[in-house]
């Protein structure tokens, strides 16, 4: 069994988070709810957000930069 991009992402998302506030990342991937999803590998059901603190919308080339 592997890991998802989206799982991935997850992952990422939560390092950013534990960076950021300056805390223990355990506790986020401990509180991951994992399921198989097949092919893809495993997903991450409560995959952390992400808060910002301006009032900036979101772009069309911040969505890019995020598939990319």
């Amino acid at each position: 069994m592997h890991l998802s991009n989206q799982a991935l992402g997850a992952i990422m998302l939560a390092l950013q988070e534990s960076l950021m506030v300056q805390t223990d990342i355990v506790p986020i991937l401990k509180g991951f709810e994992l399921v198989d999803g097949g092919e893809d590998g495993l997903i991450v059901k409560n995959p952390p957000t992400i808060r910002v603190s301006n009032d900036e919308k979101v772009n069309d080339e911040d969505l890019k930069s995020l598939v990319e």
